[in-house]
């Protein structure tokens, strides 16, 4: 619901503040002073192209600000619009596009009286709110043909990869053949190249590391080496044994060292004949590594990639060597498919036919308590061809309306006035009311036109549908403002000369004045009393 609105330098408003409750909230006051700024103000959260006469002049910007509750949480929006006609969007204080404002608020708030943000004028949404009156029996069909109608258009799908495969099947099967041979003639196993880098520096350089190794082998073994120092030293430090315990450590590490020193040596010695000098290993090993590469650069960035390539072009080929049988049991699987989903689309359609008159009877009574004495609503429902059918079933639901007796139904997004489409919007709200969702309905015009006891059913319905929705209502009669939980007076002020709109929730003694001057113009005290009146005919309703 919408819990708070600001407004600051959007054409004649300066600054308003609003805070709302739920339940149906009004916003009255005379021609010219404002209200519609307040409407546009939620349209342009909610989207609405801005230009820069929106700007109040002499400001440098507007500002929309909204704090909603959407499912249990507080949202912030808020909207600039510079004059220079820039536009900056955010959602709690993070920025944000149009786009995004318009996709979180558009199932929020529904706005009627223009033909932005009408649900439904929309025909693509008359077969669910359709079916939504009928109730159970329509959902549970509506399911059913949903799944059959999934169920079938996989099977349409298959059928199509199918017969697209098989239709380049010999080219396709010479391809994986080539590819599956031309893979295998290499015999790569996973980490190969990985073990042969490793090993070619080796390879390469078997003499420089023979000689190395050979050589630091020579300086620690032989006669005059330093492993033979080491023992003279320690063998003459044994000869002092026991005479200092300082020696001794001392003949300890170098006892460790000459152990180290022999076991390097002997390491080193082991190495330098395991190095290979073989050219023929060598070039061997490059020529390998070359045949993986190439084949790396030809099917995957790993050994591992190419071998699963491999291993599918292999399963695709089985399947293409298959795909006569597999394509008969496609066709055998739609087919089954197909008659699942006339099923299930025979019995949605029953289903709604047979609810036609009580929803259009239902409508027709609602519009007439608004002022369309000679108002008629028809369901036409459309049978679509089979290769026409979309998920909301196999027939195009759409609402006809014609207001005056002898005129032909016409499509509700045909109907001219702003106030006829806000009295037909409310007439199909208070129908719907136990299917619509949208939790925020704002009315603007919906009195056009009208007035005695048309306006007190307009007003007696508007607070019927608030009894489920949060319901705002600009509108110029006593008679719907009497049912207001909560009203809002908008008008105009004088501030250094210029005139501003202020708006301002009023109760009691002011709400019976502002109904008074409503009823007669003015708050005499005949037009005080009438009000009181009113209010408590509203009130007992």
């Amino acid at each position: 619901m919408l819990l708070e609105l600001h407004v600051r330098n959007l054409a004649l408003v300066e600054e308003v503040w609003l805070e709302f409750s739920d339940g149906l909230t009004v916003l009255t006051g005379e021609t010219g002073a404002g209200k519609t700024v307040l409407v546009g103000a939620l349209q342009l959260l909610l989207g609405e192209r801005a230009d820069t006469t929106l700007v109040r002049s002499g400001a440098d910007e507007a500002l929309i600000e909204g704090r909603f509750l959407i499912d249990g949480e507080e949202r912030l929006v808020r909207r600039r619009i510079s004059a220079e006609g820039r536009s900056r969007c955010t959602i709690d204080d993070e920025m944000a596009t149009v786009g995004a404002l318009s996709e979180l608020l558009g199932g929020i708030v529904d706005l009627h009286g223009q033909h932005e943000h009408q649900a439904l004028l929309s025909v693509s949404r008359h077969a669910e709110y359709f079916d939504r009156f009928i109730g159970d029996s329509a959902l549970d069909a509506l399911a059913v043909y949903r799944q059959t109608y999934a169920e079938r258009q996989a099977a349409v799908a298959e059928l199509a990869a199918l017969e697209d495969a098989l239709a380049d099947r010999d080219r396709r099967i010479d391809y994986l053949r080539f590819q599956i041979a031309d893979i295998d003639a290499v015999s790569a196993r996973v980490g190969e190249d990985a073990e042969i880098e490793f090993a070619l520096p080796r390879m390469r350089h078997g003499d420089r590391l023979t000689s190395a190794a050979s050589a630091a082998w020579s300086a620690l073994e032989g006669d005059e080496a330093a492993a033979a120092r080491l023992g003279e030293a320690l063998g003459g430090l044994h000869r002092a044994a026991g005479l200092d315990p300082t020696l001794d450590g001392i003949a300890s590490e170098l006892e460790d060292a000459v152990t180290s020193v022999d076991g390097i040596a002997s390491r080193l010695r082991d190495y330098a004949e395991s190095v290979e000098h073989d050219p023929r290993a060598l070039e061997t090993a490059e020529d390998r590594l070359a045949a993986l590469t190439a084949l790396k650069k030809k099917y995957g960035d790993t050994l591992e990639s190419v071998l699963a390539i491999r291993d599918a072009a292999s399963l695709e080929l089985e399947q293409l060597g298959e795909g006569t049988q597999a394509l008969r049991r496609a066709e055998e699987l739609l087919g089954e498919r197909d008659t699942a989903l006339r099923e299930a689309g025979s019995a949605l359609a029953e289903i709604r036919s047979a609810s036609t008159s009580a929803f259009e009877h239902a409508l027709t009574d609602a519009a007439r308590d608004l002022a369309f004495s000679d108002a008629r609503f028809v369901v036409q429902l459309q049978d679509l061809p089979a290769g026409s059918w979309t998920s909301d079933g196999p027939q195009r639901v759409e609402f006809l309306f014609s207001s005056s007796a002898g005129d032909t139904p016409r499509p509700l997004a045909k109907i001219a006035s702003g106030g006829e489409i806000s009295r037909v919007m409310l007439a199909l709200k208070d129908v719907l009311g136990h299917a619509d969702h949208t939790p925020v309905l704002v009315f603007d015009e919906v009195d056009a036109g009208i007035g005695g006891a048309t306006a007190i059913a307009v007003g007696r319905r508007l607070a019927s549908l608030a009894d489920t929705h949060q319901v705002l209502v600009v509108t110029h009669l006593a008679q719907v403002a009497a049912f207001a939980a909560q009203q809002v007076v908008v008008e105009k002020d004088s501030t250094e000369g210029r005139s501003v709109t202020v708006a301002r929730p009023v109760g009691s003694d002011e709400r019976i004045a502002e109904i008074a001057r409503m009823l007669s113009g003015g708050t005499t005290a005949t037009g005080l009393e009438h009000a009181r009146e009113l209010l408590a005919m509203a009130a007992s309703a």
